[in-house]
């Protein structure tokens, strides 16, 4: 199963010392374990501003080969000027991503909920500025966004629809939409209904059944060669890192222990 990548959706969290990261773990060290145990994760903070040049090489530094890092676009692009008359910063933020090297993953291009079909125009004129050298995906809010036109137009351009387990689409959509990649790979992100979850250190809600949904689909997609990407945000189930290596098992994988996370505290 190497075309499939799992991770979750940031690492920063001292709420996971304990039942992930061992004990008396700092947060300096929070990077380098967890990549022990997965081979990629989501960056959040990109979203709220385009990283310095030293941060990124940090990231690349503190993980072994063979990890990637799914960076997501700077908020004052997609929510703040809303795809329109931000290259300056977009060319900023492929500069520092292209810092990462062969680590670096896709983009996630995250349209804010407001932001509907009535724009289609913008993305339409963004996608064919996008650098080749960079995966993009893109994250759409609204129903109204998923139609066919709309995945050709991706498909022309060679990116990603991201496929959300969330409250604005509703699942057994998502699903559908996952046999229908618009390119060689899919993006997963596995959000929740809701915010109401405030306790990261353990499993709070039952998810195995929908997990062993999306394991159906996305094993055959892995074995016709398509690339899966797949991230889970704490608000899922509680816990994400444990959601995470229960989707390895329901995909065949065999995940990390975090007990034995551990026995290599003393190289840090």
């Amino acid at each position: 199963m190497a075309r499939i990548r799992l991770g979750t959706q940031g690492w920063n969290y001292d709420a996971w010392v304990g039942p992930f990261y061992p004990s008396g773990t700092r947060p300096v060290d929070y990077l380098a374990i967890y990549a022990r145990a997965f081979d990629t994760v989501e960056v959040d903070s990109t979203f709220y501003a385009v990283p310095a040049a030293r941060t990124v090489r940090g990231w690349y530094d503190r993980t072994p080969a063979g990890f990637t890092f799914a960076l997501k676009l700077p908020q004052e692009i997609t929510h703040e000027r809303r795809l329109r008359d931000a290259d300056d910063v977009a060319l900023q933020f492929y500069d520092r991503a292209r810092e990462l090297g062969e680590k670096l993953g896709p983009v996630l291009i995250q349209l804010g909920p407001d932001f509907g079909p009535v724009e289609l125009p913008a993305l339409a004129a963004l996608l064919p500025k996008l650098p080749r050298d960079i995966r993009f995906a893109v994250e759409c809010r609204q129903r109204g966004w998923i139609n066919d036109g709309v995945l050709a137009l991706l498909a022309e351009h060679d990116v990603a629809l991201t496929l959300s387990d969330a409250r604005w689409i509703p699942r057994k959509q998502m699903l559908s939409l996952a046999t229908r990649p618009t390119t060689d790979f899919v993006y997963v992100r596995w959000m929740g209904p809701d915010r109401d979850i405030i306790d990261y250190s353990r499993i709070q809600v039952d998810r195995s059944q929908e997990l062993e949904s999306w394991a159906a689909v996305l094993w055959p997609l892995a074995e016709l060669k398509v690339k899966v990407y797949g991230y889970v945000n704490n608000h899922f189930a509680g816990h994400s890192p444990e959601s995470a290596r229960e989707l390895q098992r329901l995909l065949g994988m065999t995940p990390i222990d975090p007990s034995t996370l551990g026995e290599q505290m003393s190289l840090f």
